[in-house]
């Protein structure tokens, strides 16, 4: 009762004040089939009938100039902006235990896609005001998605805006649009008309970008059309969190149910390649998924991210009950 208490004082005190918080978008409730339509994710399937209430849902991802109205207020430090705890990470030489985040740096020349530690680098003093390290701002993205965000700094965010993260299987609902079993989130062909629709990777990853949508990184959150419901950035520009734990055997779980109202994922946590790291789920891919590398802009197919931290590719959006 009281952590609600909170939420709706706040939520109050950014309408009074004329803070900058996302605008929402009303998702209508219904039925879908949920997992990755013509892909091989085995995370992502079996596809299963999910049955969805009513929910709003933020019409972009939060924007810097949103997240900067919240630090202003609050006085909040994400995760990236706090030196890491040695008890925590024993076995890290201490003078590596330095505040940063992990941005994506290409490197000069073709690399083996094995191995993504030949694209990114963890860089000291790296945060959402400065996405690629110390001497990087965010002067002229104001509308550009905030990054660098971990699981705790979205949640953050959520409840000052007496707001939630949206579960899973709302987002992938929302993201859809209401179109059925389609590919995309606009559609069957990644370029319709011969357009790009979002912002991914284009050249080759991860050391060439074209550029052929007109962004290297992060873009304005209205830069590509919005899907059928209105919402903009369901597929690409930045991984959004969701509420939802991840575990790869979920899906077989829900399959093996039947039909699923407002599923709200797994109790707990388990990724069989990394399975001393607790993770939640992220949507939506981002600008460095391409047709080589991540193709996570599948409107099904699901991401993953450790909770204790994000990147320069990490943001995420709110949701609210209906």
């Amino acid at each position: 009762m009281w952590l609600l208490s909170v939420k709706l004082v706040w939520a109050l005190i950014a309408a009074d004040l004329g803070l900058a918080v996302p605008k929402m978008v009303r998702v209508p409730g219904g039925r879908f089939e949920m997992g990755c339509t013509g892909c091989t994710f085995s995370d992502a399937l079996p596809i299963h009938r999910v049955d969805i209430s009513p929910f709003w849902l933020s019409e972009t991802p939060v924007t810097n100039a949103e997240f900067s109205d919240f630090v202003a207020q609050t006085r909040y430090q994400t995760v990236a902006e706090i030196k890491p705890n040695a008890a925590d990470l024993p076995s890290v030489s201490p003078d590596l235990l330095v505040a940063g985040s992990a941005v994506f740096t290409p490197p000069k020349a073709k690399v083996s896609l094995d191995d993504a530690l030949g694209w990114w680098r963890y860089v000291e003093g790296a945060s959402w005001k400065h996405p690629e390290g110390p001497k990087s701002s965010i002067d002229r993205r104001s509308q550009h998605p905030v990054v660098h965000i971990a699981y705790a700094d979205a949640a953050a965010y959520c409840a000052w805006a007496g707001r939630r993260l949206p579960t899973e299987a709302e987002f992938e609902y929302a993201a859809r649009g209401g179109l059925k079993a389609k590919k995309y989130a606009w559609g069957n062909q990644l370029k319709p008309g011969g357009h790009w629709v979002a912002n991914v990777w284009q050249g080759r990853f991860p050391d060439y970008n074209s550029r052929d949508d007109h962004y290297a990184g992060t873009s304005p959150v209205h830069a590509f059309p919005a899907n059928g419901y209105g919402i903009y950035d369901m597929s690409g520009n930045v991984w959004q969190w969701t509420a939802d734990w991840y575990r790869p055997d979920y899906y077989q779980q829900l399959s093996e149910a039947g039909l699923v109202h407002n599923p709200r994922g797994p109790e707990s946590s388990f990724d069989p390649r990394d399975p001393g790291v607790a993770k939640r789920v992220q949507r939506g891919g981002s600008f460095l998924c391409s047709d080589q590398y991540c193709t996570r802009y599948l409107v099904g197919s699901r991401g993953k991210g450790a909770v204790d931290s994000g990147g320069s590719n990490t943001g995420f959006r709110c949701a609210k009950d209906s």
